[in-house]
């Protein structure tokens, strides 16, 4: 099959990838990655990979609207918050509610010569769900818009397609051509439960349903 980046990546996990112990349960992951997507490498994606749109558009919006209460996230059908509890503390809505007057003054200033930079995962604070991410940078290059992230941590099976697709979304709020999208991953990993999952998800299966651990 015609393997996108991301497919790519998930390969070199399952190839390469160290074992390491982990309370969640056992990982294979490589460090320092990057993966970097043009407005082709992204639509590749997105047309060859299940992702839950509609559900993440819904919790991009409540994130950058500051919505802390899970209920919220249950109503518009999303459940993979419920075990943080009824309340999100020092997770993504802290940091996401800033991201609406940042979007602001880029459209408005669009400087070339400045980086406009969203930080996340503040540490030494109570939180139920530190955020993977930990920073988005936006810069414009020659009239275009080159967004840079940097995550602590990636599930690869589960929040590295749901963190692709919401910074696509987030590209598309600020009046810019995209030119690329590029995340460097200090830890990319897959569970061990999910394994063999990633390996048929490579080679074509369409029906593949991953465990989250938590």
């Amino acid at each position: 099959m015609n393997r996108n980046k991301y497919y790519d990546l998930l390969a070199r996990v399952l190839a390469e990838g160290k074992t390491q112990e982990n309370k969640k349960g056992n990982i294979k992951y490589l460090l320092n990655e990057q993966l970097s997507l043009s407005p082709a490498d992204l639509l590749n994606i997105f047309e060859g990979h299940g992702i839950a749109r509609k559900k993440l558009k819904n919790e991009l919006q409540l994130f950058m609207q500051g919505e802390r209460n899970v209920e919220r996230y249950r109503e518009v059908g999303i459940n993979w918050w419920d075990y943080c509890g009824a309340i999100l503390v020092n997770s993504y809505p802290t940091y996401f509610e800033k991201l609406p007057p940042l979007i602001e003054k880029i459209n408005k200033e669009k400087r070339n010569s400045k980086n406009y930079v969203l930080f996340l995962g503040e540490t030494g604070v109570e939180s139920n769900q530190m955020p993977c991410l930990s920073l988005v940078q936006f810069q414009i290059d020659e009239g275009e818009l080159v967004v840079s992230a940097y995550q602590r941590s990636s599930d690869a099976n589960l929040g590295l397609p749901a963190d692709i697709y919401h910074l696509y979304l987030i590209s598309r709020q600020i009046d810019l051509p995209l030119k690329s999208i590029t995340l460097n991953l200090g830890n990319v990993h897959i569970y061990e439960n999910n394994l063999e999952k990633s390996r048929l998800l490579i080679e074509g299966r369409e029906d593949i349903k991953f465990e989250l651990n938590v």
